[in-house]
């Protein structure tokens, strides 16, 4: 009887501890390579900065002398994709996308040779005096998002920051594979993006917009098509913080 007993309390307990422990499936590959563009090897860094009140003027004018010039040459192998001051969101704050083309080799080579350049080294010594504070992370770029490309203005843009919870990545992924169909139909959608070196399990979507009416307009007819609010349902409890900026594109963004 009492063997009988300890087996049964045995395969009780191990029932028990099966309700609290989560099955993890085998994976053969990184997340990464699951969600990335396969066709590219880009690689992104987005920096915020955070600027003396008093100094943004004066940064946004340093920025818009020294950037084209170093970063249009040809043999830095990465672009500048968009530079904008946030409007409504953090204020005094400047955001920069750049584009590494070849991945990471790409960063090193480029960020090698500027170590070199006496202008760029001038120009961090004196943007720095300009700074409060400063983070940048590295991104890769979702498969099923558009490539962010130049496109004319006028036209405000929106950089919708999510944490996501660790582990939940591919999920958010295999919902917003579907959920992006539904927010092309006025070219709004710039690009999508995730963390791979900096504050990880962040997404970012960049949006682009006329005006805050009209992106208002377009994300209320959103809910108006079928199977957009089942998929805003599913990908919300993934999802720890949240973060909207609206932002003005500098006159040297390709963004504009």
């Amino acid at each position: 009887r009492g063997l009988g007993s300890s087996a049964r309390s045995a395969r009780e307990d191990s029932w028990l501890k099966s309700l609290f422990v989560r099955k993890v499936d085998p994976r053969k590959d990184a997340h990464s390579n699951l969600l990335a563009k396969r066709e590219t090897s880009s690689l992104y860094k987005l920096q915020f900065h955070n600027v003396k009140p008093e100094c943004l003027e004066a940064y946004n004018k340093l920025c818009q002398e020294v950037l084209p010039k170093i970063h249009e040459e040809k043999h830095y192998p990465c672009a500048l994709v968009g530079t904008w001051n946030t409007w409504y969101g953090e204020q005094d704050q400047a955001v920069h996308l750049w584009r590494y083309e070849g991945g990471y080799p790409a960063l090193n080579e480029v960020m090698s040779k500027l170590r070199q350049n006496k202008e760029f080294t001038e120009f961090r010594k004196e943007r720095g005096n300009m700074l409060l504070s400063r983070k940048n992370q590295l991104l890769l770029e979702f498969s099923f998002w558009n490539e962010p490309i130049p496109r004319d203005g006028p036209n405000i843009y929106e950089l919708r920051s999510y944490q996501l919870r660790p582990g939940t990545m591919i999920e958010w992924g295999n919902y917003w594979a579907r959920a992006i169909r539904f927010r092309q139909d006025s070219s709004e959608a710039v690009g999508g993006f995730f963390s791979q070196i900096g504050q990880l399990y962040m997404v970012h979507h960049l949006w682009a917009y006329k005006d805050l009416q009209t992106r208002e307009d377009i994300r209320n007819a959103a809910w108006h098509k079928p199977g957009w609010d089942e998929l805003v349902y599913y990908t919300v409890p993934l999802i720890q913080e949240m973060e909207s900026r609206i932002m003005i594109p500098l006159k040297i963004s390709p963004l504009q």
